[in-house]
């Protein structure tokens, strides 16, 4: 009960923040969903039109896609979290600026401390130059495991991108799978097995 109420203090910090200028235009603040006992947590950049109106994550087109990339791997939107860098859309779905996200990684860090997930699982390079550093890319680093501060990190393509770059599809779909592969082999390892 401690950690639901502990997130719930988060969630209602993100709905009435106004540590950065994007709160002016929001519909909502969108503070992100899934499990608290979620092995895995998805990162993605921020939000866009949809997800401003309706204030959850990942529900436009990018999020369906979501979506059928974890039915692929046997997992639903129920069993893992998904959020994102920063809480609120900036103006024209623009890439969020250094200040707006050091103003959001405060949440992040404490939703992923109530979480603690085995693997924090990077949609994307704004994702990925925030968590782990700007000197690396998505096309670089993705399906590869990453550790930093105790956690493991595993960077793939946006969901969008593949929407965008057919291409990616395939690379994304590979990615998942090593996922999927990665999650039971820490589960094994976390259990002694």
């Amino acid at each position: 009960m401690e950690k639901k109420k502990l997130y719930l203090e988060i969630v209602n910090n993100i709905n009435v923040c106004k540590n950065c200028a994007l709160y002016q235009d929001r519909t909502h603040a969108v503070p992100g969903e899934g499990s608290l006992d979620a092995e895995i947590m998805f990162v993605g950049e921020g939000p866009g039109r949809e997800e401003d109106s309706l204030g959850r994550p990942f529900v436009g087109a990018a999020g369906h896609y979501l979506d059928e990339l974890l039915e692929g791997i046997g997992l639903t939107r129920s069993e893992v979290y998904i959020g994102n860098i920063i809480k609120c859309r900036p103006p024209n779905n623009r890439t969020p600026n250094v200040e707006e996200v050091s103003a959001c990684l405060p949440y992040l860090y404490a939703q992923i401390a109530i979480i603690e997930p085995l693997i924090i699982c990077i949609l994307g390079n704004t994702a990925l130059n925030s968590l782990i550093s700007e000197k690396y890319t998505i096309g670089n680093v993705h399906g590869r495991l990453l550790e930093k501060d105790g956690f493991n990190f595993f960077p793939t393509y946006h969901p969008a991108a593949a929407l965008y770059q057919g291409e990616k599809k395939d690379v994304l779909r590979e990615d998942f799978n090593k996922l999927k592969n990665l999650l039971e082999n820490l589960k094994k390892g976390a259990l002694g097995g």
